[in-house]
């Protein structure tokens, strides 16, 4: 199995680590010590090596941080993980919510009479540390660099990773190493800027076409890079990862160089302040330009090879998800618990052997497990799924080919009327962002009210973004992309996203329902504006829709007929490529509304 069971982080070890962790504070001389869930290299996701936040505070969660005080904790949470945080940490931590209140406000609230908190520089982004300075200006409270804390008290704490880096086949990648490479340092030249500075770990996978498995379910390699605008790119990464070939443009340097040859970089140096660790910006000094990373909208934009073979990918998959449904809805209601319907699907999805890991830990979550949004399944909190519950189900693959992420929610015997309601509500947003067409330049903070509106028509809402930019055969997280409030990022031709609205009911049920999706330009309709250019979205997920938790009444006439011809376009593509049984079961799983 790819994915573990196992119970990672328990409450009760929290206190005695903050007490540990509070006397290292006081001989530092420090009032506060802040623990991020990002690493050096400050991608979404972490090695187990860095799992410093969940290691303190029991909190699982891909995205938080944990202010750590001489009489309170605060775990700072987004919307995403506030039913779950309450699960995992002690009494001796506060879960506070963020970012609607932020590190300065909480801190000023907590230290009146001012203080020093140590940071570990290494681990935090320059544009957080200067925001967080911003608000505490005048306070009294310094934010001030420290060694790290957490690694003087974690006695057991795990190797760096040294997996080996594997290429990436230009058949799959679409472009060669040396064109990005010479395409991004034009970029440079006609900016003015002399080198970028590169962290991200996916960015690095991506311009040197290379993949790696330093961190589980992202096929990503530690590392940092610099980009020259002569075309040459200083690769500062272990030696004894790398047995391919980087070609005549990349130079191979040991890691612990980095910092010396930022000092050395003369001329303006492009970086992207929101994840440039404080650490390089302080060498850095008045050479910076935040420009952003030069690699993340090139990136995010794939090329022909790269989005048809995410297609190619998600047809395959759909066979895995589709397989696995058939064989849930053979099982009595009661008989089968959340690990086996996860350890099934993987099983299927296993029968492809360009599969590589699985994109993330699958969501299995039955009944009250549901609404709580990234639930975890483990050998604890696993169980069945029992009659009248609703499944949410969200998984996902890695494949030498694309990367796939869907979520179906799924019927376990009679459910409820209000369930649903609720579910269809849903559905009707999915469906709505499904259809949509938009102006070329908006972003998603423009357009992602659309998928939340028949929810709040009912005074309904989900605290998490109607979606997110996925990778190909990289990170199933991928900026700068996002369906979100807070994204401004306009929408490009080549973007894959996720189109996810939820709905959830702390205690008793969660739905959600996501499509990968990828913008393309629109064609002209009839009587419409020849000038004005419009996107909309080519789906790449193939996946029935639970029929039986579908009020049809509350469909619209194009609701209803976009939902069926999705169906038809299922059985079309999916059909051919099942078994027996589960084509009777696709047959009845598409039937029209």
């Amino acid at each position: 199995m790819f994915q573990s069971f196992a119970v990672t982080a328990r409450p009760e070890q929290g206190p005695p680590r903050l007490a540990a962790l509070r006397t290292e504070m006081a001989q530092a001389g420090l009032d506060g010590f802040l623990i991020p869930r990002s690493d050096a290299h400050q991608g979404e996701y972490v090695a187990p090596r860095d799992e410093r936040l969940s290691w303190l505070t029991g909190f699982t969660g891909s995205a938080g941080f944990c202010a750590v005080l001489p009489d309170v904790v605060g775990v700072f949470v987004d919307g995403r993980y506030r039913t779950q945080v309450k699960a995992q940490v002690a009494l001796d931590f506060t879960p506070v919510p963020w970012p609607e209140v932020s590190l300065g406000a909480w801190l000023k609230d907590n230290l009146p009479d001012g203080g020093k908190v140590g940071f570990d520089p290494w681990l935090h982004a320059t544009g957080q540390i200067t925001n967080a300075r911003k608000d505490l200006a005048g306070s009294g409270i310094d934010l001030v660099r420290s060694p790290n804390l957490v690694d003087r008290i974690w006695p057991d704490q795990p190797a760096p990773p040294m997996n080996p880096v594997k290429a990436h086949p230009l058949e799959f990648a679409g472009e060669s190493a040396a064109s990005k490479i010479d395409r991004l340092a034009e970029a440079l030249t006609a900016a003015g800027n002399s080198a970028a500075v590169i962290t991200l770990p996916d960015s690095i996978m991506w311009l040197l076409n290379i993949r790696g498995s330093d961190i589980g379910y992202n096929p990503v390699a530690h590392g940092f890079a610099i980009l020259h605008s002569d075309a040459k790119v200083d690769l500062f990464m272990a030696q004894e990862k790398l047995g391919v070939s980087l070609g005549d443009q990349v130079r191979v340097h040991a890691p612990e160089t980095f910092l010396d040859a930022v000092a050395a970089l003369q001329g303006a140096i492009q970086v992207d302040l929101g994840t440039l660790p404080q650490v390089v910006a302080d060498v850095l000094q008045d050479k910076i330009v935040d420009a952003g990373d030069p690699c993340a909208l090139p990136k995010a934009c794939k090329n022909p090879a790269e989005i048809e073979g995410s297609a190619e990918a998600h047809l395959r998959d759909a066979v895995a998800v589709i397989e696995t449904l058939c064989w849930l809805d053979d099982q009595n209601p009661g008989s089968v618990t959340e690990t086996q319907v996860v350890t099934k699907l993987e099983e299927n999805r296993r029968k492809d052997s360009a599969l590589q890991d699985i994109s993330f830990d699958t969501i299995a979550g039955t009944g009250p497990n549901g609404a709580i949004m990234h639930y975890r399944v483990t050998e604890e909190t696993d169980s069945l799924l029992e009659d009248g519950h609703i499944l949410v189900l969200d998984s996902g693959g890695q494949y030498l080919d694309g990367t796939t992420d869907i979520t179906r929610t799924i019927a376990i015997g009679e459910v409820g009327d209000e369930e649903k309601a609720c579910f269809t509500r849903v559905l009707k947003g999915m469906i709505d962002m499904s259809m949509l067409r938009w102006p070329v330049g908006l972003a998603g903070r423009d357009i992602e009210g659309v998928a939340r509106a028949p929810l709040w028509a009912a005074g309904q809402d989900f605290n998490h973004g109607v979606g997110h930019g996925v990778g190909v055969y990289l990170s199933v997280h991928e900026g700068p992309q996002r369906l979100s409030k807070v994204s401004h990022v306009p929408l490009q031709p080549g973007m894959i996203l996720s189109n996810e609205p939820g709905y959830y009911r702390e205690g008793a049920f969660g739905i959600r329902i996501e499509n990968l999706v990828v913008v393309q330009q629109a064609p002209t309709l009839p009587g419409g504006d020849a000038e004005r250019a419009m996107l909309n979205w080519r789906t790449l997920t193939y996946v029935p829709i639970d029929r039986r938790l579908i009020v049809p009444d509350m469909l619209t006439h194009a609701q209803r007929d976009w939902l069926n011809a999705y169906h038809r376009d299922v059985a079309e593509k999916i059909r051919p490529r099942l078994g027996a049984d589960a084509q009777v079961w696709l047959d009845a799983a598409t039937a029209p509304i």
